[in-house]
């Protein structure tokens, strides 16, 4: 037999832990599996400086331990699970946990998220958090004044060398091609910045230090010369990509993976699916942007559950 749900939450992290609070004090009896990587990226964040609330900084993992504690303590359901399958051809939707764990739900909130693309070195593994990062606007603040160097070619690898400038005192951008893939305008800004050097037809061999960064060792795809550049920070912005595979066969979607929901809101294509966090915002990708479209998942889903006449 499966289990009903009036509200499931798929995904932890604080788009989820926050449509969990909101959804819990409207009484919609919230049931939360956590996936994959239960808190999301946060866990794998030191310092989270730039959260709104706290004054001296949080520990990622602490956050989201303090935001699953709040979740509960208005009574939603947390679980270890992850959604392997779904299909929402019809009411109620249906949800497979884990290959196995057969649920209907009446209105379902997705913040599954989304994973940052590596490199996949494993000196890139063993420093993350310590001086290895995937968002330089999360962590580029404790470099200030100090030599960073970031891998990308894309837009977002040219904005964040350009955020680092403001900080760092020099950035070196690594990449693969002859060229960047960055629009004109945002290339352009890039090479005149005196404060950032582009190693073209480069790649990353080696991040260099045994607990901290301390450099990185980098090779020139046509002399297959390599060389050493000391530095402090390692930057990498080669792309996320969403968790949403298995919702892409029925809810709207750009060609990354991106669900799309209705601009104002966090409804999908399908009534009762709602998106919110990462798996539906590749423009900002903060914290903060995903509790609060977590709340309008909850909000959202309270008001389409009210029109159920769902108690």
């Amino acid at each position: 037999m499966s289990e009903h749900i009036k509200c499931l939450i798929i995904g932890s992290g604080p788009a989820g832990y926050t449509a969990a609070i909101y959804a819990a004090r409207a009484n919609m009896k919230p049931v939360m599996y956590m996936g994959l990587q239960p808190g999301g990226q946060l866990t794998i964040t030191n310092d989270v400086e730039n959260f709104p609330g706290y004054p001296d900084g949080v520990m990622g993992p602490q956050m989201m331990e303090d935001l699953k504690k709040q979740a509960e303590r208005f009574g939603t359901d947390i679980r270890y699970g992850i959604a392997t399958a779904v299909d929402f051809s019809g009411h109620p939707h249906k949800v497979t946990i884990d290959e196995k764990t057969e649920l209907t739900a009446d209105a379902v909130i997705i913040a599954t998220g989304a994973s940052a693309k590596w490199l996949g070195i494993p000196s890139e593994a063993k420093l993350n958090g310590s001086g290895v990062s995937a968002c330089a606007v999360c962590d580029g603040f404790f470099y200030r004044g100090q030599e960073v160097a970031i891998v990308g070619a894309g837009d977002t690898a040219a904005e964040e060398a350009t955020y680092l400038a403001n900080l760092a005192s020099k950035v070196t951008m690594i990449v693969r091609k002859p060229e960047m893939k960055a629009s004109k305008i945002m290339q352009q800004r890039v090479l005149d910045n005196p404060k950032i050097e582009v190693l073209f037809n480069t790649v990353t061999d080696e991040i260099l230090g045994e607990h901290a960064v301390e450099g990185v060792r980098v090779k020139n795809v046509l002399s297959h010369e390599t060389r050493e550049i000391p530095l402090t920070g390692f930057f990498v912005a080669i792309g996320h990509e969403p968790n949403s595979k298995i919702f892409q066969p029925y809810l709207h979607h750009d060609e990354q993976g991106y669900l799309k929901t209705l601009p104002g809101t966090s409804k999908t294509n399908v009534d009762g699916v709602f998106a919110c966090g990462d798996v539906q915002d590749f423009t900002y990708r903060q914290a903060v942007t995903a509790a609060g479209t977590g709340c309008m998942a909850a909000l959202d889903a309270e008001r389409y559950l009210a029109s159920l006449g769902v108690h």
